[in-house]
């Protein structure tokens, strides 16, 4: 049996999904102006964000440089994987739980899933720690799964060549988002239009206030992804480093379903942290492949977004070994988008030094699309409840300059 929304929430106890959307008297002591609060980025981050402050009665202005889900965002594109298993990582295991179920109850309302409950089937040398310790975290919290050793993979999925000797296990209810169209729908179901404006650093107001981006509120919520460390270098510039990600789609043969839901899931190759991930055919986009470790650093408005020859050989080569009958698949098209990695993969959710009203939230470090509404959930509870303690992890202290990933 699948976990529905009453369980994941029930599971959480005071999780921040499970606030009150009303407000209350936290709505009532904040100051009205132009605005309540200010959000910048109208990413994933910025879309949970400003979807939950508006649900708790807020007035919200909302602020991005392109557009919502646009083709430079590390929120656009097709698809993203949304996964329970972080190695027993509880602290993002139980945001990606709650979050499934808000984008399960978001997609459920409208015409074209936003959801797709593919599963998500991972695999890797047997014994591995991270795989081990994931299977402890579902097992304990009764999230449905399937596990078993070479055979089980082989007679389960035989389009895919296992090694002697590997295991794996699928997470039944989970498997991928619909990435830009994602992010314009939570918009829409708050009744928000992102203004057109390249916003700069908060201007401190006589009255408490700060002005942003020509929009003044009580509030202001930086959720701009790659674009943080640009508008504060002097404070983030090593401390988030977008890094050049590329995915590719091939193109099975006219009529065969072995690489489309049901046969095939969401699927991750998992080796001591070296991770080669896929998305099953969806909304006719093709298989889709990339490889989950950091490119060179670039600039997220001028990086050139042609995919490499190199990439796209070493994807063929990958098919080879373990999808052989889309060895000579046709490449359908692909993407060049960007991580924005904190030095060790932890979110970034704490106060702008100097000021007790300004939030910085964003190194989504690759992992960080399925999590939108609980970070949304968690920052607006920080907008609402001044005394509510950052989560070590997401302070700002604890980013450093240098990259030693751990989150994965």
């Amino acid at each position: 049996m699948g976990i529905t929304r009453r369980q994941a929430l029930a599971a959480t106890g005071s999780s921040f999904l499970g606030g009150s959307l009303a407000g209350g008297e936290a709505r009532a002591a904040l100051t009205p102006g132009v605005a309540d609060v200010v959000v910048v980025g109208a990413g994933v981050f910025g879309a949970w964000t400003a979807w939950s402050l508006k649900k708790r009665g807020l007035k919200v202005a909302l602020l991005d440089a392109y557009a919502p889900g646009n083709a430079r965002s590390s929120s656009g594109g097709e698809s993203r994987v949304i996964r329970l298993s972080y190695g027993g990582d509880s602290l993002y295991s139980q945001m990606a739980w709650d979050s499934l179920a808000a984008w399960a109850d978001l997609s459920a309302r409208q015409a074209l899933p936003l959801l797709h409950r593919t599963g998500v089937l991972w695999f890797s040398p047997a014994g591995d720690d991270y795989m081990t310790r994931s299977l402890t975290w579902l097992k304990a919290n009764g999230v449905a799964h399937q596990a078993g050793d070479t055979a089980w993979l082989r007679r389960r999925y035989p389009q895919i060549t296992f090694r002697e000797g590997e295991s794996g296990f699928l997470e039944d209810d989970s498997g991928a988002l619909i990435a830009g169209r994602g992010v314009q729908t939570v918009l829409a179901e708050a009744g928000l239009t992102a203004q057109r404006v390249q916003a700069g650093p908060p201007v401190r107001l006589s009255d408490g206030a700060v002005q942003v981006g020509g929009v003044t509120a009580r509030s202001a919520v930086y959720a701009c992804g790659p674009w943080l460390p640009k508008i504060f270098p002097d404070l983030l510039k090593g401390r988030i480093v977008a890094t050049r990600q590329e995915v590719y789609h091939f193109g099975p043969a006219a009529g065969d379903g072995r690489f489309s839901p049901p046969a095939l899931p969401v699927w991750a190759d998992f080796n001591a942290g070296d991770i080669v991930y896929g998305l099953p055919g969806l909304e006719g986009q093709g298989f889709k492949i990339a490889f989950d470790r950091h490119g060179v650093e670039v600039d997220p408005d001028n990086q050139d977004r042609r995919v490499s020859n190199d990439g796209v050989a070493e994807a063929r080569a990958y098919l080879a070994q373990r999808f052989p009958a889309l060895a000579d698949a046709p490449y359908v098209h692909g993407r060049v988008c960007q991580y924005e990695n904190t030095s060790n993969g932890d979110f970034l959710i704490d106060r702008l030094p100097g000021f007790d009203r300004v939030w910085l939230v964003g190194g989504g470090s690759g992992h960080g699309f399925k999590h939108g509404p609980a970070v949304g959930a968690r920052v607006a509870q920080h907008v609402l409840d001044a005394a509510l303690p950052i989560e070590p992890r997401f302070s700002l202290a604890s980013k450093q300059a240098v990259q030693r990933r751990t989150v994965y």
